[in-house]
């Protein structure tokens, strides 16, 4: 894998920008930012070699929901995989960001359908290499807006161990099941995807047009009459 290319140039831009910002003051504190950008854009998103490596892919290979207790609990399964460029930025300490979201609508034929249930979890998935270990913190909020001291967190031996954690959902409670009526149809939503919004701010600017990193699915499945059953 080769970096000399884009190295280079980031090295240029950086000198080109401290020279000019030299004795500008706080009003060109931006500029230092975007130059901040390019440097890890280069770093993790453009390497020489971005044009050939895979595209990551997801699938949604099992999605059900099954009564227990009373309540809904939803049960999918995902194909997962990363693209090199992801992983490499994986491997060199960036933190990567996923979210798994399902809702359960209800018809309604006056008006817009209702809102039933909804269930979210918000992954950020990080590698430490002091430990060579994976870390995978698990959040019902965004974990940017909340920190990782209200998260879940787990540790993992490899990256396939810790993506295997991602793609399963077991047993979340959608709805409980008195909230539901038989006589209506249902609509069940399921989405998955990377998140780039909780990427640093400049990097979020590199990665928006970059194939590698788009990364989303959805399935939908009409459920009728004997789910309150």
């Amino acid at each position: 894998m080769s970096w000399v290319n884009m190295t280079v140039f980031t090295t240029h831009c950086w000198k080109s920008f401290q020279l000019k910002l030299n004795g500008m003051g706080r009003t060109s504190l931006w500029l230092r930012v975007l130059c901040i950008g390019v440097f890890f854009g280069a770093a993790f998103v453009l390497p020489a070699h971005a044009q050939s490596s895979a595209n990551s892919q997801v699938e949604v290979t099992e999605l059900r929901l099954e009564r227990a207790e009373g309540a809904l609990l939803l049960q999918s399964t995902l194909r997962l995989d990363l693209s090199s460029t992801v992983e490499d930025a994986l491997q060199k300490g960036m933190p990567i960001y996923f979210v798994t979201e399902a809702e359960l609508m209800r018809d309604r034929w006056y008006w817009y359908d209702k809102k039933i249930g909804v269930i979210a979890r918000h992954y950020r998935l990080a590698y430490q290499p002091l430990t060579r270990m994976w870390r995978l913190n698990v959040s019902r909020d965004a974990i940017g807006a909340v920190g990782l001291a209200s998260s879940l967190s787990q540790t993992f031996e490899t990256l396939p161990e810790a993506l295997a954690a991602i793609r399963r959902t077991v047993n979340w409670k959608l709805a409980d099941v008195a909230d539901l009526d038989s006589d209506n149809k249902y609509t069940l939503i399921f989405k998955f995807r990377l998140d780039v919004s909780q990427l640093p701010r400049p990097f979020q600017m590199m990665v928006g047009s970059q194939s590698e990193w788009n990364l989303a699915t959805q399935k939908t499945l009409r459920l009728f009459s004997d789910l309150g059953r």
